[in-house]
């Protein structure tokens, strides 16, 4: 019976840097797109959860993609850290609008823009603020779903919601094949018995050493994160406990 209790008390949000791109636009960050997630996360957070966000830089800056043309890899690495910098500091201030007070910690010492990750961030989500995590790991050949698996690790996130452009986890990808099979529930061994790719495979042995849960889910549904956090059947849930029967 679905009630308007949150089903989880802490979260980790994991965003991709695109997410905050419009759909056709030329902007990196859109603003009104930003204002969008905003509320989105403010809502959540007036349900009384516990809201931390890892969010990533590919609207400015892909690392890899920059290695590939010659780049070495762990310049291109930091580079990309500070791009997750950046879009934190946008939403940061866009929440801080809407009187929802946001910390953003990054793992890169910067002073002057953020505060530096230590586990006082629990302290801060428990005060109710939300809190940004940014600059990834702070070492390259980390992704930032990485950065998502070791940060609910370290704040004991009952669980890290992964918003993507699709519904959840298929067998292939159903944007090229229509008869793609949908996964509405999976064990963290048969995502790897079926290789499934959720998440990179370091984040994906954080999620399930930790048993940390993960629901992967399509973003551009507004309800989605809400509907989420409610336990609510939305995307695909990954984790420890087989599908009761």
């Amino acid at each position: 019976m679905q009630t308007e209790a949150p089903a989880y008390k802490r979260i980790v949000l994991k965003l991709s840097g695109e997410a905050l791109q419009e759909r056709g636009g030329r902007d990196n960050i859109s603003l009104g797109v930003v204002r969008e997630i905003a509320e989105r996360i403010r809502d959540v957070r007036d349900l009384g959860v516990q809201v931390s966000i890892v969010i990533g830089g590919g609207n400015i800056w892909r690392g890899v993609s920059a290695s590939h043309r010659g780049m070495d890899r762990t310049t291109a690495d930091y580079m990309g850290m500070l791009a997750t910098v950046i879009n934190a500091l946008a939403l940061r201030s866009t929440l801080t609008q809407m009187g929802v007070e946001t910390r953003v910690q990054t793992a890169i010492e910067m002073k002057n823009v953020a505060e530096p990750f230590i586990l006082g961030a629990i302290r801060h989500l428990e005060l109710g603020r939300v809190v940004i995590f940014a600059a990834g790991t702070g070492n390259p050949y980390f992704s930032t779903d990485t950065t998502a698996a070791l940060r609910a690790s370290e704040i004991r996130a009952d669980v890290i919601l992964k918003a993507t452009k699709v519904a959840g986890v298929y067998d292939r990808d159903p944007n090229t094949h229509p008869d793609a099979q949908f996964y509405d529930r999976l064990t963290f061994t048969e995502a790897l018995t079926k290789r499934l790719q959720i998440m990179d495979s370091t984040a994906f042995s954080l999620c399930m050493d930790n048993k940390i849960p993960i629901v992967i889910f399509d973003m551009n549904k507004p309800s989605n994160i809400r509907d989420a956090v409610l336990g609510r059947k939305v995307g695909t849930l990954v984790c420890d406990e087989p599908q009761p029967k």
